[in-house]
Formats: structure tokens, sequence, C-alpha cells
């Protein structure tokens, strides 16, 4: 079977900051929360939590307006992601030559929610008859890679993948697999979610997994691995990579920003929302052996890590598992507690931050951790100052979802 070494040739994101590719990761290192306060007029209860924007987004300038117009916000985050993680590695919009095994996977685990809110509003608040004929097409939960797709020119697979908050992960361990398996030249991938529908949020409310906060504290609200932690933030977001044939790559100049080796996933197939153990380590194991490397090769893990009462110390025990004796040594750090819980796209924002990780030799926080570690999730080395001039040569991305899908990804520092 062909197993081609594959490229990443391009990132690209919607950042919470408002800023580029390399004011995300320098915010990061600072320590810098994009964690604030959202609250609304919605009846009969307004919302009133810590959350992530991105507020800075216009997408009528990011796309233009009959672009825009056609999408519901998730879509337009992910083709915006999309854009920049195309114009990052260098590739041309328009192809002179077909683009025919070039192709897009896609995660979202909401799709356009905040379209169908808005026809329910329409329909019962409001009284009227009748919808959009757009509501279709802006609703569809393939709406993103189906719009990468035409805007591109990709005429090879263009699918989406909803596996809860491993969605984007899932689909770049897919991406991954149609490259190095020759069926694919390049493939455009990553996620985007929206999950400020007034229904969404009332949901993860009940679910009593939200952390509270107020404008003053929302900032801190997120506190993986924490002994005070009370919960995730949920936020919005985009997040893309250009995965390529090594050799397509090289042959046409592009800068490699680094290597996606591994790809390990599991289901643990015993509870809906309580994590296992067991079924990470599987996942973690796949990961490493697919990736050819050895639990002392890995200098870097971005966790899961949500903040959630249950799921942290799962998690560390899962790395424990996995590692063995290099556990003690492994750094780990949950960026959640910066940027948030992007639900289908937090595999690709996390991903995106190994692969800067490797790249600068510089490992973020986890914020709101230092002198506050839970003894239960104590046994790997949780990175609580970022650390930079790092020697890294691979790291993992782990995305644990609701329904048991577990997905890891490896990736190592690029190499001729």
């Amino acid at each position: 079977m062909v197993r081609r070494r594959v490229a990443i040739t391009g990132l690209g994101l919607v950042s919470p900051f408002g800023g580029d590719l390399a004011d995300f990761f320098t915010r990061l290192i600072a320590g810098e929360s994009a964690v604030r306060h959202l609250a609304t007029d919605d009846r009969p209860r307004p919302l009133s939590l810590p959350f992530v924007q991105c507020p800075a987004f216009d997408p009528e300038r990011a796309l233009g307006k009959p672009l825009a117009s056609m999408m519901d916000r998730f879509a337009q985050l992910g083709m915006a992601a999309a854009f920049a993680a195309w114009d990052d590695a260098g590739l041309p919009r328009q192809a002179d030559t077909p683009r025919d095994d070039w192709g897009c996977m896609w995660g979202t685990a909401l799709g356009g929610t905040l379209a169908y809110e808005k026809g329910y509003r329409e329909l019962w608040q409001n009284g009227r008859d009748r919808l959009s004929p757009l509501a279709v097409i802006l609703g569809m939960n393939n709406a993103a890679n189906a719009h990468i797709s035409i805007q591109l020119g990709l005429g090879g697979d263009s699918v989406s993948h909803t596996v809860a908050c491993a969605s984007s992960a899932v689909a770049i361990g897919e991406a991954f697999r149609r490259v190095r398996s020759g069926e694919a030249t390049v493939m455009l991938t990553g996620g985007s979610d929206v999950p400020q529908a007034y229904g969404v949020a009332r949901a993860w409310e009940a679910l009593r997994v939200l952390a509270p906060g107020t404008a003053e504290t929302a900032s801190a609200a997120c506190r993986p691995f924490a002994a005070d932690r009370r919960g995730l933030v949920l936020g919005e977001g985009g997040a893309a990579l250009v995965l390529e044939a090594w050799d397509h790559a090289v042959h046409r100049g592009a800068t490699i920003l680094g290597e996606i080796v591994g790809y390990g996933s599991s289901c643990d197939h015993s509870h809906l929302v309580r994590p296992d153990a067991a079924g990470q380590v599987r996942a973690l194991r796949a990961a490493l052996a697919d990736g050819g490397l050895a639990p002392n090769d890995i200098g870097y893990v971005n966790a899961h890590g949500t903040a959630t009462a249950e799921g942290d110390p799962v998690e560390v025990a899962a790395l424990q598992g996995a590692f063995g004796d290099h556990a003690p040594h492994l750094a780990v750090s949950a960026t959640k507690s910066l940027h948030g819980h992007l639900l289908g796209a937090a595999g690709a924002i996390e991903a995106i931050v190994a692969v800067l990780a490797l790249r600068h030799g510089a490992i973020p926080a986890t914020g709101q951790l230092a002198g506050n570690l839970d003894p239960a999730c104590a046994g790997v080395d949780h990175v609580v100052e970022s650390r930079e001039g790092q020697v890294l040569q691979a790291a993992l991305s782990n995305s644990f979802a609701f329904g048991g899908s577990n997905a890891v990804l490896a990736f190592r520092r690029p190499a001729s």
C-alpha cells in the first residue's frame, strides 16, 4: 500500500483576538484569554455566560456580500479560514488545470443551527407563513465544505464530519489518510462552529457543564485541570489546514510548515457523555503507532482539557496509560482555557496550536492553572507558564467527544 508523506503547507483561522495567525499564537504564549461575558436580551430569559466570539470578523469584508449572503455564520467562518489557509499555502484560488483529486474534509458539530433557529423565530414569534428559499442551503451541515470546494475548484472528495467536539479532528485525520494513500494530492481540511444559538446555549447550560462568570471574572472562567474548575466555555470560530503530498509540495516550492504523521481513533462504547480512559488510550496508542512514534518522541500534547469535573482526570489517566514511564515528563497544556471550546472546530484550532508549537519551539500554558492543580489531575508535566526555546520533534492533539468518539492527531517538525 502506498504511504506518502503528508506536508502541512497552509494554516488559517478566524481568530477570536481579531488578528492573524502570528498574533493568535503570540497571544496564547502571553497567556491572554479571549473569553468575555456574553449578555443578550433574549426572552423569556436573557443569556448571561462566559463566551468566546470573533467580534472583528466581518463576513462581507472577508468574503464579499454575494458569497456571504449565501452562508450561515458557521460556513462564513469556515470559508474565511479556508481562504486564509489556501493563501498561506501559496495556492491560487482559480486553477488552470483540473483539481479532480483535490478535496475538502470539514468538521462541524452544529452546522447551520443559527439558520434554523432564525426560521423558528420567524415562524413562531413573528408569525411568518414562509421562510427564505435559501433556508435549506444556509442550514445544511455540508454547506461549508460545499462552498469551499466550489470556490477553490476542488473536484475530489467533499465531505462533512459531525462527531461532536471531535468533528474537525476526524476530518483532518480522514483528509490525512486520503493524501497518504495517494487518493488525493491536496486536501483542505478543518472545521467551524457557532454555538451561540439560544437553544444551543440553553441546552449546554441544562447539562451543567458550562463555567459561570461575570463581566469581571469571565476571562478566567475556563480552568482545565484546576482544583476549582467549574466547566467549559463555548466559542465560535473556524480553522483550516492545507495537507499536501510531500513531493508535490517540494516540487512547487511550497513552504512546509509541519508534517502530519499519524491519526488514531476509537470509541469508548460505554456511555454517551462519560469519558473512558481505556478508549482514549486506544486512540493515543493508535496515533503513535500510525506515526511510527515512541512515547519519548512526543514533546507536547495539546490536551482536550475542557475543565469539566469528570473529563480532565480521565484524560490524564489515559495519558499515563499510553505513555507509561514517560508520562511525568510529558508537557501537556489545554488551550481551551484561552480560546474556548469551539465544538466542531476545536480539533482544528488545537491542531494548529500543536503545529505552531513545533514550528516555533514554544508551548502555550494552560490558563489559570499555576498553583491550582487538582491532585486528581497530577501525573503529567502540566505547562503552567508558557515555555519558549523548546526543542520539540513531535506533538499530539487530543479530541475526545461526547458519544465516546476519540481522535488523536500526531505531528512532526518539518524535516527534509
